[in-house]
């Protein structure tokens, strides 16, 4: 069952209950790339845009009262998450994303005419002082930005405290450090951890300082920037109401020029976000190391056990939180690329690349999240400390006889530590035979606790 719709092409068949129009359809008909759609948190940031723009228009005695209050009326219930079935627009579609904001004006358009038995034109009300050139990098910003603050940044926070929690439990439970994989000097658990922690930390930070750029918007530039059609106080009053809306503190771009014709900021939060997942591999990565073996391997710790581990041998318990993380990371990293690739698709006044930049970005976002909780959740704050595992390799690791350096010489540190190796001894027993150092001062300089800090 079908209806008629028309547009300045002519005539398009549509399904009789959808709400969208002829401009949708016809990106429905010509863009068959993908199942993949616009995320929910664009579609909402675009409700948002409209609404903001239909009371700034009214404001500026462009549009009717009326009709901007059941513009408004629609965007609310886009923005509350209905009718989000009604944007069937794949991502790989026109790069400057005219057919999901056509999508977005013909959905309202129709919602009006349902509930406020009211004729508005997706165009030529909907549209008003609009392009889709300056209305999609807005979308691309708000969307962008509200995912940071809702839900990338609590969930960063929510590990960085959780490893903090975890960090002051094992502050004093010395081990053996590594580097290059190898043996090396003696740390905390809480030191270890707290070099996790600073690194979810100093992603927070980059993250953060991003924001304000997120928050200069492109509305106001319709076409190429220079504001065609457009009221020269447009772009102020849209960011007030849009702010009001929102409840984030927004405003214009510095300069429209840049915000249609680049997309910098997106790709300077690609990167953040690119680096943020390279802290959550580190972080990872570690925990599965440590949880190797158990009997084979380093077996420091052991991870909560989720679900069996292997279809053929039985008692095998994998660390599937870890690895469901590092998957998630090299997802976050390949989006990261092809925003990368995007953003320098920028061509005199458009950068044409809008709907893939928009996605890739809200993936990568949403995806961080999620993985910075299960990681806290599932890994970090329930893996226990093998204590027996620990001490064992401490007592007998070599490497101890750093800390003799300046008493026999480097030399003979290691001449000492290769014959520990050698003889698979514990070092303080072949320091005490080849010097003249005695136990007691051995067990005090080679004590491993007291190896965990800068020299006295």
């Amino acid at each position: 069952m079908t209806r008629k719709e028309h547009d300045s092409l002519g005539t398009v068949e549509v399904p009789e209950d959808a709400l969208y129009g002829a401009q949708t359809q016809r990106a429905v008909d010509n863009f068959h790339i993908s199942d993949r759609r616009m995320p929910p948190a664009f579609i909402k940031a675009l409700a948002q845009i409209k609404s903001a723009c239909a009371q700034t228009n009214a404001e500026l005695g462009l549009l009717e009262a009326e009709h901007s209050a059941a513009i408004s009326a629609a965007c609310q219930r886009i923005i509350d998450g209905e009718f989000h079935d009604q944007f069937p627009v794949d991502v790989f579609q026109t790069g400057s994303g005219t057919s999901s904001n056509m999508n977005m004006n013909e959905v309202l358009s129709h919602l009006i005419e349902k509930d406020a038995n009211l004729k508005l034109h997706p165009n030529d009300h909907i549209n008003m002082s609009q392009s889709s050139n300056d209305v999609i990098p807005t979308a691309l910003h708000l969307s962008a930005l509200s995912e940071l603050h809702l839900t990338l940044l609590p969930a960063l926070r929510h590990l960085s405290d959780t490893i903090d929690h975890k960090s002051d439990d094992l502050n004093k439970r010395v081990k053996t450090g590594r580097t290059h994989l190898m043996d090396a000097m003696p740390v905390t658990m809480g030191q270890e951890l707290s070099g996790w922690q600073q690194q979810i930390d100093t992603s927070l930070e980059r993250l953060e300082q991003t924001s304000p750029r997120l928050a200069e918007l492109a509305q106001g530039g319709t076409a190429v920037g220079t504001g065609i059609n457009s009221p020269a106080e447009f772009p102020a009053r849209f960011c007030r109401n849009l702010s009001a809306i929102t409840g984030m503190t927004l405003s214009p771009a510095r300069n429209r020029f840049t915000a249609l014709s680049s997309q910098d900021t997106a790709l300077e939060l690609s990167a953040g976000l690119r680096t943020c997942a390279t802290s959550l591999i580190k972080i990872a990565d570690d925990l599965r190391w440590m949880n190797s073996g158990p009997l084979a391997g380093i077996g420091e710790i052991e991870l909560q056990a989720l679900q069996p581990g292997s279809s053929i041998m039985p008692g095998k318990v994998n660390p599937v939180i870890p690895e469901a993380v590092l998957m998630t990371c090299m997802q976050v990293c390949g989006n990261d690329t092809t925003v990368a690739l995007s953003a320098q698709r920028s061509n005199f006044q458009l950068n044409v690349m809008l709907p893939v930049i928009a996605y890739n970005l809200l993936d990568s976002l949403v995806l961080l999240a999620n993985a910075a909780v299960s990681l806290a959740d599932k890994a970090i704050s329930s893996f226990k400390v093998r204590e027996d595992v620990i001490n064992a390799a401490l007592s007998r690791n070599p490497i101890l006889v750093t800390a003799l350096n300046r008493v026999i010489g480097y030399e003979k540190a290691a001449a000492l530590a290769k014959q520990a190796y050698a003889e698979g001894r514990p070092i303080i027993d072949v320091v005490e035979q080849e010097t003249d150092l005695s136990r007691e001062e051995l067990e005090q300089m080679l004590d491993p606790a007291q190896l965990t800090g800068p020299s006295e």
